[in-house]
């Protein structure tokens, strides 16, 4: 039977883009099956008494994450779009509409390419991923059924995903993305392959 890690993210966070770009063939190679999770920082971080990203609240923390940003894309070979004050979407951006159709299509077959679509547009190509149009795009792109925004925004589907958040505070997840193997919580792209690793030991 695989080793199994939850893989909880957010597609306003930069470094969920390069975990979500490199997850699948590094959990391949180890044998690990990943259960895709999306949530949303800001109900978290609201619970923190923070306002918004810490990268906007501490600007030498925010000045250190695009250049760090910005060797780690290097370093895997992955394209990456440093954002700027004059670009027309603000950071971080908000990632509910997206979140929502991710849960729909993670339960059938388009949900994992959706979801690099979606960070490529936006880390890669500068796009509103608050967009609907463009996310419908995307999803169509990914495979999706032409009624994917309509279940997204069915009200289940939208207590689903306030259902998940509340899930991730449980685990004590506190940012994005996180892993958890077992009762093991790995935070931060740099321990994607340390959570791989203890999941396929166990």
């Amino acid at each position: 039977m695989a080793s199994k890690m939850e893989f909880w993210f957010e597609f306003a966070s930069t470094y969920s883009y390069l975990s979500v770009m490199r997850l699948s063939d590094l959990a391949r190679e180890r044998g690990v099956a990943v259960a895709w999770r999306p949530l949303l920082l800001g109900p978290i971080f609201a619970g923190q008494g923070l306002t918004t990203s810490p990268f906007n609240l501490y600007p030498g923390k925010g000045a250190y994450m695009w250049r760090d940003m910005e060797r780690r894309a290097a370093k895997f070979g992955l394209p990456f779009r440093r954002r700027s004050p004059d670009d027309a979407a603000p950071f971080p951006q908000n990632g509910l509409k997206a979140a929502r159709l991710a849960l729909v299509g993670l339960d059938a077959n388009w949900g994992e390419t959706f979801c690099r679509r979606v960070f490529q547009a936006q880390f890669v190509e500068g796009a509103d991923i608050a967009d609907e149009g463009l996310l419908g795009r995307l999803a169509n792109q990914a495979g999706a059924p032409a009624d994917a925004t309509a279940q997204a925004n069915a009200e289940a589907n939208k207590l689903r995903l306030r259902d998940s958040v509340e899930e991730a505070k449980a685990k004590g997840i506190f940012g994005a993305p996180s892993f958890v193997v077992g009762e093991e919580l790995f935070w931060g792209d740099d321990r994607l392959e340390d959570a791989l690793d203890w999941a396929g030991a166990r």
